[in-house]
């Protein structure tokens, strides 16, 4: 007799079929919509990132700039609480400071702020309302030197080279070196003399010169070597041929004539 297969719906109905919803082309699915976000927001998003990295980026020398209400006329200039304060008769105009560092000194000409820093840093801070710290530089050998108790300060390093402070020299026992101020450019160096130093304090203005006491160990070396005359192209000597300090692309960027 033969066997048939038992029928294990039977009198259960039809089999239940699993439904799949019918999407309409292009249409996107519940994992994709929860898987993307619309570019508009996520353009905004990477904005909101880098704009909070460069927020809590460090900047790389330390400088706090505090300005308070803009006044017209050039605002006078002192050291104070490690800082550089410029302020008039109303009150401190802006406050210039450095994470760790001291000013020691600060040098005021029309439009600049030039200040010494403990850590043997130069800077130039707009005066006026201090917008910007326009440059720093490092001057080699610096910091050590103002460590020791014979620095004074840091007083007489920084010096104009010229009535409109187109140069400036910071001096120190190893060497004097120009920086031109509109953009911290170095324009040339003068080491002191084997057997002597230079000696920041003991500088005197006469004309376009600057004279500064170059004070030589013994009593062999003749009075005229230990004093240096400069001026912004360098040491006055007969029949030098200096290079200009003028800015790239202007006139005086080539030699410049004898004097």
């Amino acid at each position: 007799m033969a066997v048939l297969p038992l029928d294990t719906t039977a009198g259960q109905g039809p089999a239940r079929q699993e439904e799949h919803p019918v999407r309409p082309p292009g249409h996107p699915s519940r994992r994709t919509r929860a898987g993307s976000l619309p570019p508009l927001l996520a353009t905004l998003l990477a904005l909101l990132l880098i704009g909070a990295a460069q927020g809590t980026r460090p900047h790389p020398f330390g400088d706090h700039l505090a300005r308070g209400a803009d006044r017209p006329g050039a605002p006078a200039l002192r050291t104070s609480g490690g800082a550089v304060e410029a302020y008039d008769a109303e009150g401190t105009r802006w406050r210039h400071a450095r994470e760790g560092r001291r000013a020691l000194a600060v040098l005021p000409v029309a439009g600049h702020a030039f200040a010494l820093w403990s850590d043997g840093l130069v800077t130039d801070t707009e005066r006026g309302t201090a917008a910007a710290v326009r440059w720093h530089r490092a001057v080699p050998d610096a910091a050590p030197w103002l460590r020791t108790p014979g620095a004074h300060g840091g007083a007489g390093v920084l010096r104009p080279l010229d009535p409109a402070a187109r140069m400036l020299a910071v001096v120190t026992p190893h060497r004097i070196a120009a920086y031109r101020t509109a953009d911290g450019d170095l324009r040339w160096v003068l080491p002191a003399r084997a057997g002597c130093a230079f000696a920041p304090a003991g500088a005197l203005r006469r004309g376009t010169a600057l004279l500064i006491a170059q004070p030589c160990a013994g009593h062999d070396t003749d009075w005229s070597d230990q004093i240096i005359a400069v001026d912004d192209l360098g040491r006055i000597a007969p029949h030098r041929t200096p290079l200009g300090n003028g800015l790239p692309g202007r006139a005086g960027k080539a030699l410049a004539s004898h004097r």
